[in-house]
């Protein structure tokens, strides 16, 4: 691990300890404790699913896996880090890396499920539900204050020097993945393979990706959230839509590829090309002070040119954007906040823990911030063929080219999707 990213982590911590502590003095709390969660079992079964500990927790440390375990950050001495490492031979129990984060942190190494004391004047955040599972009573404190978690999750929206390496770092392992699902999908592979690729050339498990990848072929990639893997190749290949991550630190890439198949009509290239256009014109136009709702809005332009352009709509700009064309065409948001969480925190907030709901016309929306240097954000711009969606506009004299429209269906969809840091005068494409 390099010295630079050491360096860049205990820096990550004084500031988060100086950002708690002004909170704590802010609303007089003598302590903020963390609750990292635990796994529950499936219901009627003793079988866990994966388990992610919870953001705030990993926004200190980069141990994403340890269940049970507490941060407790106290106004005036050092942070205690209480962490469930039991004595165990069915499981690996967790281990503090030899990092120099370590010594940041007095810790407590616990080999049952523990609550800290803490004392009235406490502020718990975490999952309370699943805390009652194992405690008796909650501890003594506050759960979750509500103008207090949006503050904390204020904190997560400005990322650190730290947070951007390890999310560029996590760019970097995932474009590995991508570049041998391209591989594995010229080689005539099934979703599997082509998921099984992903997996080895990214160096990670199922388990760890940071949600579940979308490995979508032919029509396949117009389900926006496709969540199956067939295991036989098709006979004809039209598309493959990547839409997969890694997690470095646990923080998350989040890159969604388009490949063009052999058996794909030729505007089907063309309008790849296009798409990936539209997506490095958008991320040019980013930068401080550009309000992201408006940026969506100017998505929907780009994509009207795109229809027009190829042939698909025959009506002006403002027509398919007003009646809704576009909105057919890509149901889904520009972008989100990215972190340790993929959809990170406070996106729908502003600064100040105001609620900043999408427009009523684009509900799928998850951003709605003034972007300023230090946030991070997915740049995804999409161009689908979903008969659900397009069926309804069959029954309108909207000038669409459907003789087209039904060459492209089988090919599913286009996403084009790159992770972007807000820099103090433009911004850094963070995917390689």
């Amino acid at each position: 691990m390099s010295e630079t990213l050491h360096r860049q982590h205990k820096a990550h911590i004084d500031n988060l300890l100086s950002a708690y502590r002004s909170l704590m003095a802010q609303y007089d709390y003598d302590s903020i404790a963390l609750y990292s969660g635990h796994a529950s079992p499936h219901y009627g079964d003793d079988q866990m699913p994966n388990f992610q500990a919870f953001g705030h927790f990993v926004h200190w440390v980069p141990l994403v896996e340890a269940e049970h375990s507490w941060l407790v950050v106290h106004r005036d001495k050092r942070p205690t880090l209480y962490l469930y490492a039991p004595n165990d031979f069915w499981h690996l129990p967790t281990v503090l890396p030899e990092e120099p984060w370590v010594a940041e942190f007095d810790i407590q190494l616990c080999t049952d499920a523990f609550t800290p004391s803490l004392n009235d004047n406490t502020a718990i955040i975490g999952n309370m539900a699943t805390l009652r599972e194992c405690e008796d009573a909650l501890p003594n404190g506050q759960a979750n204050p509500e103008t207090l978690t949006h503050a904390l999750d204020e904190l997560r929206m400005i990322k650190s020097d730290y947070e951007i390496t390890c999310l560029r770092e996590a760019n970097r392992l995932a474009m590995a993945g991508h570049e041998a699902a391209h591989a594995a999908f010229a080689g005539a592979c099934c979703e599997l393979d082509i998921q099984l690729a992903y997996l080895a050339a990214s160096r990670q498990r199922e388990s760890h990706v940071p949600y579940a990848n979308i490995i979508g072929m032919n029509q396949h990639a117009g389900v926006l959230h496709y969540q199956h893997y067939d295991t036989s190749a098709p006979t004809k290949r039209y598309s493959l839509l990547v839409d997969a991550g890694r997690r470095f630190r646990g923080y998350s890439a989040d890159i969604t590829r388009t490949h063009l198949g052999p058996d794909a009509p030729a505007l089907f290239e063309t309008l790849i090309s296009a798409m990936y256009a539209v997506k490095d014109r958008l991320i040019a136009q980013l930068a401080p002070g550009v309000d992201f709702v408006a940026l969506h809005e100017k998505m929907h332009h780009e994509l009207a040119e795109v229809l027009i352009d190829h042939g698909l709509f025959r009506g002006s700009r403002e027509t398919a954007v007003a009646e809704g064309v576009t909105r057919a065409f890509c149901p889904h948001g520009l972008g989100h906040s990215l972190g340790v969480q993929v959809h990170d925190v406070a996106g729908l907030r502003t600064a100040s823990g105001e609620p900043a709901p999408a427009p009523e016309k684009h509900p799928a929306l998850r951003l709605t911030r003034t972007l300023t240097p230090g946030m991070v954000v997915t740049i995804e711009p999409g161009l689908y063929f979903i008969p659900m969606l397009l069926t309804p506009l069959r029954n309108t004299d909207l000038p669409i080219n459907w003789t087209l429209v039904d060459q492209l269906m089988p090919c599913g969809g286009i996403r084009v999707e790159d992770n972007i840091a807000i820099t103090l005068d433009g911004f850094d494409n963070l995917t390689p």
